[in-house]
């Protein structure tokens, strides 16, 4: 007999078995007057307390609490059965893994609570009666300076488009790209280039807002964190679980290049403001990149996000994904988040003063 595999590895918690993730406010009242006050020893893990010194409560980093199993194979279980594996499927897996025999109730129940945060309950079931566990997510290792995971789900892409068909044909250019990097592509741009996160630019600002506020991103950030134990985990982490559980996540890690060239054709035919040119290749990494309300939004995890202000960077992005996929520029928007903090804009606002009516 066979022995059972998940369709790919599920790795992004981190080596440790106590759960150490340091936080930095009270959830309580946001004070950051807050110190460690001993541990409190679950069945199957150990869970760091903390005390906050202006309202006097001890608490934890879970948001889901009194859990008999550790939140790793609460999320796994999840993550197997939204693969396409079935329910049984995914408790021998768990087992496999974890060590744990839980029941098909169990990782029942763990489903219904998490649904309302990991929407991709509600495409489950269309993509599952047609698509193999081992073909839902189709990933390429890019040996990029660093070794990169890019993967995307190329079902999720389809069913988030097909009801409108002229959305299909808009991006089917995009589903292309995601194609094209695991055969004909330019990797030695990636090898001896500057990356985008390097630029430095002074914006006009006159004509555009910057939009602070909580989505589904910051609270599946706030989520997964719990689990990680290891920081240089956290990117990974939130990007596999996103494009796994997340109804409108449908790639992470996607490469971009963008030429002199190209800049020179917003610059000069387009007739774009954009404050820098480059005299060699800029290239990045996209975190992740979804499609919602008809438009391409290219996210980007930065710990701290109210300290960071990379307009840049993610311009750069936008300006790359339009040359490589045929998408107008009014077809992104961008924005940056942690698990407190999302900020959003629209890249057309930056380098294009809108006409006063």
């Amino acid at each position: 007999m066979q022995k059972l595999k998940p369709s790919y590895n599920i790795s992004w918690y981190g080596q440790e078995r106590h759960l150490d993730r340091q936080i930095e406010r009270c959830p309580f009242c946001q004070s950051h007057q807050i110190i460690k006050r001993g541990r409190r020893h679950a069945k199957h893990e150990s869970i760091q307390l903390y005390l906050c010194k202006d309202c006097g409560k001890t608490f934890t980093p879970k948001i889901l609490g009194g859990k008999q199993y550790p939140l790793k194979a609460i999320f796994d279980g999840l993550s197997y059965y939204n693969l396409g594996h079935s329910k049984a499927d995914s408790v021998k897996l768990i087992a496999a893994k974890h060590g744990y025999r839980v029941s098909k109730n169990t990782l029942t129940n763990w489903i219904k609570e998490l649904e309302p945060l990991c929407r991709y309950s509600r495409l489950r079931p269309k993509i599952y009666r047609h698509c193999h566990p081992q073909e839902l997510i189709q990933t390429t290792v890019l040996n990029h300076q660093q070794v990169y995971h890019f993967r995307y789900h190329p079902e999720k892409f389809k069913m988030l488009v097909v009801k409108e068909p002229f959305k299909l044909l808009r991006y089917e250019g995009l589903l292309r790209y995601f194609e094209s990097v695991s055969e004909d592509y330019p990797h030695h741009y990636f090898r001896t280039n500057r990356r985008s996160s390097q630029t430095k630019a002074v914006f006009d600002f006159g004509q555009m807002q910057v939009l602070r506020k909580e989505n589904h991103a910051t609270q599946l950030a706030g989520l997964i964190l719990q689990a990680v134990t290891d920081n240089r985990q956290r990117h990974e982490s939130i990007q596999q679980f996103m494009l796994v559980n997340d109804s409108v996540t449908v790639a992470m890690e996607t490469p971009i290049y963008l030429t002199p060239e190209d800049l020179n054709h917003f610059q000069e035919k387009l007739k774009f403001r954009i404050p820098f040119k480059i005299d060699r290749v800029l290239t990045g990494h996209i975190d992740l990149l979804q499609l919602n309300n008809g438009l391409v939004h290219i996210l980007d995890y930065k710990p701290k996000a109210n300290k960071e202000k990379p307009y840049a960077q993610l311009l750069i992005y936008a300006l790359a994904l339009s040359r490589l996929t045929g998408l107008r520029l009014m077809d992104f928007k961008c924005a940056w988040f942690d698990e407190n903090d999302y900020f959003e804009f629209f890249p057309l606002h930056l380098i294009h003063k809108l006409p006063r009516y």
